[in-house]
């Protein structure tokens, strides 16, 4: 619904007469702002079976199979088929190629095998002790440890190699990513035009599968380095653009004003106003931008990334999960540290500059004091004769991991009394939620289809919203993909309401137990930053292969954040409104569904639509488990160099994120009588 309605749940839950369950007495009347929001979807309703009683006689009468007539599809795999012939054919001759992305390519191989040739230069002692000494300065004595731990973690892990290829590669991949949508955000923030362009454009980036534009990126650049840092650019680069335009335009009026008053140039305001006050912001846009690179070292190593994703890679293929998680580990803590140091760096710089001669002296020699302690530990270190990790100094994991995992498929798999194994659960969840939920959706009529995600978006939205989400499940079947696309959305939704089932409880209990918080914490980042190729396999080898397991590594990538985001959501709840219903007498559950839930509905919607986003996610690594549907187009698209499957797939994802988002997230109107 809009904004009145949540604020008539508040104006409900923190109104002593509207206590019935605290009290005792009779239930009270409803207040005429809610009769008003419920007379309003009312007429909705009202308007959508009008509708409905003239176009689906009709639509029935002119397509009664009820399927995705063929006349109203387009074919678009002509067109790109020629694309993809014309860019092989041409790609060693022409001058597009050769004179323009022939020489970003060269740039990226350069700048990263110079990232790569100092990182060794460096060697393992140089670079912990240069990591260890930046993360102290900047962050902290508790981010060095945690920075001087993990580095040893994958020197013991036997991973240093490949973690200083993924560092070298993800230090060029970063550095771009932050270059690319700091222009762009640059653009949105300070002119309104380019900010409503903008915003389609990165919305597609970020909702684009991307494994879908994996194939055209190897079509231009080729299996290498120079695709893996591009297609990581372009995953990487939208939450930069998003967080430097939001600090722009949300820049004080005033201190502006103020600076204009001054007579300062338009060149003065943006480097003297408008960029340091949007300063967290624009730190906060690089600790995303890392992170989201970070999230793709495993997709970027299908194209030539090698590092770390490769290792993960292999090792799915391998059915190893020992492996996966020797590689996926080093992943996690460099996220971890990184993440860390860039948010501790975003705190400090609220506090007060230095300006008094004394400590900017302290500060610089602080610094210098950094660069001289690297220089003698890398000095060190080669004097020792080892640039990379000592191998006598390793731990070999992978033996007593696989034999853990080999346990748990002979103990859990099947035969498990009373509740059975993951075998059988995997057979109900496909038998009596997926198989029913596809059939249904397959065996409805696309007109119907339609009308329901017309009428969902408009009861919660506007006409506008309502417009936006119907456009895009048409589109599905324009682009001739609607069985698949059922298929993926059964697929979705089942996932999508186990996520919101076990996210609510445990966000629940989380918000209640500060001790439960705190255990859940290190859990929650594991599975947020670990790579979904290294939860995947043990999850196959639990399941078997199919759309079961694909659903649960859906799960588990999405759970974090419906936790977190409900947690949290609770916890910001009124104190206020909460001591007067416990004054009223209200028991802990009366608290919990009259008080906190009711305030905290824009968190909760919050968690629904990020739980959404993220399973939609996972739709493509679904794909390699056997998954079917979108997900295997796009797989299957890559594999095969099909431009038009991959990307047609690629692009029915889309639409179906888009409809999924509108349907999720209320749209306040602007008035109290339009919709």
């Amino acid at each position: 619904m809009s904004a009145t309605a949540t604020r008539s749940a508040t104006d409900r839950s923190t109104d002593p007469a509207t206590e019935p369950a605290a009290t005792g007495t009779a239930a009270a009347r409803p207040s005429p702002l809610s009769a008003a929001v419920r007379s309003h979807a009312v007429r909705k309703l009202a308007v959508l079976v009008v509708i409905a009683a003239v176009l689906v006689p009709l639509a029935h009468a002119t397509w009664a199979s009820g399927s995705w007539p063929h006349a109203l599809t387009v074919d678009v795999s002509g067109p790109l088929g020629n694309a993809s012939d014309w860019i092989i054919d041409n790609r060693d001759s022409h001058w597009i190629f050769l004179y323009f992305f022939g020489h970003i390519s060269n740039a990226v191989i350069i700048c990263v095998r110079a990232v790569y040739v100092v990182l060794l230069t460096l060697g393992w002692a140089g670079v912990t002790a240069a990591s260890t000494l930046v993360a102290w300065r900047v962050a902290g004595v508790r981010v060095a440890v945690t920075t001087v731990v993990s580095f040893a973690v994958c020197g013991l892990l036997g991973m240093w190699v490949p973690t200083m290829q993924t560092l070298a590669l993800m230090a060029v991949a970063v550095t771009a990513s932050v270059v690319v949508g700091g222009l762009l955000g640059l653009a949105g923030g300070l002119s309104e035009r380019a900010f409503r362009a903008l915003r389609p454009v990165l919305d597609t980036m970020q909702v684009l599968p991307a494994f879908a534009y994996l194939l055209p990126v190897v079509l231009i650049f080729g299996i290498g380095v120079p695709g893996a840092v591009l297609a990581t650019v372009i995953y990487a680069a939208p939450p930069m653009a998003r967080l430097t335009a939001l600090g722009l335009r949300g820049a004080d009026a005033g201190v502006l004003e103020a600076v204009t008053s001054l007579g300062a140039t338009w060149r003065q305001r943006l480097l003297s106003a408008r960029l340091p006050l949007a300063r967290k912001e624009l730190l906060l846009g690089v600790n995303q931008a890392i992170m989201m690179a970070l999230s793709m070292a495993v997709i970027a190593s299908v194209i030539g990334g090698g590092g770390l994703g490769d290792r993960v890679y292999q090792a799915l293929s391998s059915v190893d999960v020992g492996k996966a998680l020797a590689a996926g580990l080093p992943i996690v803590l460099l996220a971890v540290v990184m993440d860390r140091t860039t948010a501790s760096a975003g705190e400090r710089l609220g506090e007060p500059p230095a300006e008094d001669g004394p400590r900017l002296l302290r500060g610089r020699l602080a610094w210098a004091g950094v660069a001289v302690l690297t220089a003698v530990v890398t000095v060190a270190g080669r004097l020792t004769g080892s640039q990379t990790w000592p191998t006598g100094w390793t731990v070999a994991i992978e033996e007593p991991v696989n034999q853990f995992k080999d346990w748990m498929v002979d103990h859990l798999y099947t035969g498990v009394p009373v509740v059975g194994g993951t075998a059988d659960w995997a057979s109900d969840y496909v038998r009596w939620i997926l198989d029913p939920l596809r059939e249904g959706l397959q065996g409805l009529p696309w007109y119907a289809v339609l009308l329901i995600v017309a009428t969902l978006a408009w009861l919660i939205g506007t006409w506008a919203t309502a417009l936006t989400a119907t456009a895009a499940m048409a589109a599905i079947g324009v682009l001739g993909v609607w069985e698949p696309s059922m298929d993926t959305l059964s697929q979705v939704l089942a996932a999508v309401f186990v996520t919101l089932v076990l996210g609510f409880a445990i966000g629940i209990a989380a918000a209640r137990s500060t001790r439960l918080e705190r255990l859940l914490r290190p859990v929650l980042d594991v599975c947020q930053t670990m790579p979904q190729f290294v939860y995947l396999i043990p999850v196959v080898a639990l399941f078997g292969v199919g759309r079961a397991p694909a659903a649960a590594a859906a799960i588990v990538y999405a759970l974090p954040a419906v936790i977190r985001i409900t947690t949290q959501g609770l916890r910001s709840v009124d104190p206020a409104a909460l001591e007067s219903a416990r004054s009223l007498g209200a028991t802990q559950g009366q608290q919990l569904r009259q008080v906190q839930l009711p305030l905290a509905r824009p968190a909760l919607l919050l968690a629904v639509n990020q739980g959404v986003v993220l399973v939609l996610a996972v739709v493509i690594i679904g794909g390699l488990v056997g998954s079917g549907a979108l997900g295997y187009d796009v797989v299957f698209g890559l594999a095969q160099g099909d431009l038009a499957t991959g990307l047609v797939a690629g692009a029915a994802i889309v639409c179906l994120g888009l409809m999924l988002d509108r349907v999720t997230q209320p749209t306040a109107r602007r008035d109290r009588k339009g919709a």
